[in-house]
């Protein structure tokens, strides 16, 4: 009878108890202007899957490395064009030189992103406005909408940041870059609310942008 018993019971399926769900990072998913200087930082950022987000910032603020560390999809950088130019042409040859045609072949990128569509993540110094603008329009005639994530750092952070990555802007350029930053910094504390042409806003420190481990963009 036990060898009927073992040979039954050897028979059954063997109940495994079903794994227990690996705790997700807290993700935010941004819907209007969310602060998260000071500590209150999210370990993940979730956008809609066709969404595009705009990542800005005075230069050497961090957004490359934000963009290449965190985001998970498509990624348009007029970092990574200058460093693939800078590769090709003479050490000794100024950026200033070869700069407009750096920032033709970005916007060239940027548009074919664009009109393939699908989600999308760009760095943007922030000086000129009517890039974001212009993103907002493409992105609404789509049917989507335009996200912005804005890194904070005081101008002598931004310098630091240039000095570490080997590349610094003129004082007047990066003059410039304070004045449209200090802009849409005014401008958000005035309204407490994203711009007309943002679905959402969330400001970064230093500190909160260390702690982001991810922005994705995923179904609703």
């Amino acid at each position: 009878m036990s060898d009927s018993i073992e040979a039954e019971l050897s028979a059954q399926p063997v109940r495994v108890p079903p794994p227990r769900p690996v705790p997700r990072p807290s993700a935010l998913r941004p819907r209007a202007l969310h602060d998260l200087r000071g500590g209150r930082g999210a370990a993940a950022l979730h956008y809609p899957s066709q969404d595009l987000l705009v990542v800005s910032g005075l230069p050497g603020s961090g957004k490359s490395t934000l963009l290449r560390r965190s985001v998970r999809a498509r990624v348009i950088d007029s970092q990574q064009v200058r460093e693939e130019y800078a590769a090709r042409l003479p050490r000794w040859l100024p950026y200033a030189l070869y700069r407009p045609f750096v920032r033709l072949s970005h916007y060239r990128r940027l548009r074919r992103a664009l009109l393939a569509g699908g989600p999308l993540a760009v760095h943007d110094c922030g000086a000129v406005p009517w890039v974001r603008y212009w993103l907002a329009r493409s992105a609404a005639r789509q049917g989507r909408r335009l996200h912005l994530v804005l890194l904070e750092a005081s101008s002598a952070e931004a310098r630091e940041g240039q000095l570490a990555r080997g590349q610094t802007v003129s004082a007047y350029a990066f003059a410039r870059h304070c004045r449209a930053a200090s802009r849409l910094r005014t401008r958000l504390a005035g309204t407490g609310a994203p711009p007309a042409e943002c679905a959402s806003v969330v400001v970064l420190d230093r500190a909160a942008a260390r702690r982001l481990g991810e922005i994705a963009f995923v179904a609703a």
